[in-house]
């Protein structure tokens, strides 16, 4: 080898692992950026919302702590949306650590823990405007579905890139093993007449199945029993019927059902383009209901206008494009299949969340994820 040469053959050596536009789609900002930009990104959106969501949260709160707490704070709802965030990012930065090979061996207990606290919520748990999904715990209570939601995620994962070499086969891969799977977890969410958390599910599984590479025709053939299914949901329930009814139009009755999204679109209308000013909602002096929860997206809009709106907007877009570039640029098919449906999860619960505050769909009870 010649000297002038060995330099050309290491630069191209190099080039082909360092993640270059050819390698792995970047274009010309494939030449300038870090090997570690997506891992800042999506750290820094998941911080940035979450610390976005405290502030949010201690101003929409306030007013109902001092009613809960009978004047002694207003911040008791606060402390404890803090509380859980540390907690969650001490075990965000536990999870960090894990060896993949960690994550397939947890699929299936982390499922396996969901199901049996679903049972156990469908036995003796809390009911919640017509839905079964609380479990009390001493002096907290948990949602066993956000466990499911994470263990369909790895379990899905798991037994695609098991079955990877027959995923054309429906009879081989589909049936005999995610059908039953997907049967018994989303099953005990139904059982719990949880309507909103059911269609994230269904989200999940068609985000894992898409970038697995199930061929198409197949969604077909699953969505319309699961349609069916969601439409038999609605319509065996006098509460989700008089929401959709609410959605329709047909209901307007501002001392009812229609009372909260009303108000939701005052608020998003009385912030108007620059807000009121951060803290100083006038929809969450009881005159909106669930302001730090399903509806914190209203009092945002509210406080902050449509800068904070689409600031929201623009952080959950930033989060899509993190899980993306995973998605597209991983060679592990586990870790490309997963991070597809954690970004499904999340996406398609924001996207229902805010289409039910601005009455683009009925508002069915989900909360703004990270926020």
């Amino acid at each position: 080898m010649s000297s002038a040469t060995a330099p050309a053959r290491a630069k191209s050596a190099r080039a082909s692992t360092s993640g270059t536009p050819a390698a792995h789609g970047g274009g010309w900002w494939g030449r300038f950026e870090s090997p570690v930009t997506t891992y800042y990104l999506l750290v820094g959106v998941t911080v940035a919302l979450v610390v976005f969501g405290l502030i949010m949260v201690l101003s929409a709160s306030a007013i109902v702590s001092i009613q809960e707490t009978e004047g002694a704070s207003a911040y008791s709802i606060f402390i404890s949306q803090a509380v859980f965030a540390t907690i969650g990012a001490v075990a965000l930065i536990v999870a960090s650590r894990l060896p993949m090979r960690s994550w397939r061996a947890l699929a299936f207990p982390i499922l396996a823990v969901g199901v049996t606290l679903q049972v156990l919520v469908l036995l003796t748990g809390e009911n919640v405007n017509g839905n079964q999904n609380w479990l009390r715990v001493g002096p907290i209570t948990v949602q066993p579905s956000e466990i499911i939601k994470l263990g369909l995620v790895l379990v899905g994962a798991l037994v695609l890139s098991k079955k990877r070499q027959h995923l054309h086969s429906l009879a081989h891969v589909v049936v005999p093993y995610l059908v039953p799977i997907v049967a018994v977890a989303v099953g005990a969410v139904v059982l719990g007449h949880d309507l909103g958390t059911v269609l994230i599910l269904g989200a999940i599984v068609a985000g894992v199945l898409f970038a697995a590479g199930i061929p198409l025709r197949w969604f077909a053939f699953a969505g319309v029993p699961f349609v069916a299914g969601v439409a038999w949901f609605v319509l065996s329930s006098a509460n989700r019927l008089s929401r959709f009814d609410v959605w329709l139009g047909r209901d307007t009755d501002e001392f009812g059902t229609y009372r909260q999204p009303l108000h939701g679109r005052y608020a998003l209308a009385d912030g108007g383009w620059l807000g009121v000013g951060l803290g100083q909602s006038r929809e969450k002096w009881g005159l909106l209901s669930e302001p730090h929860n399903d509806f914190i997206f209203a009092i945002i809009g509210e406080e902050l206008g449509l800068p904070g709106s689409l600031g929201v907007l623009a952080l959950f877009a930033a989060l899509a494009l993190a899980c993306y570039r995973l998605v597209s640029r991983t060679d592990d098919f586990f870790v490309r299949v997963a991070t597809a449906g954690i970004m499904t999860w999340i996406i398609i619960q924001a996207v229902i969340n805010i289409g039910a505050v601005i009455n683009l769909l009925p508002v069915i009870g989900v909360p703004l994820p990270l926020v």
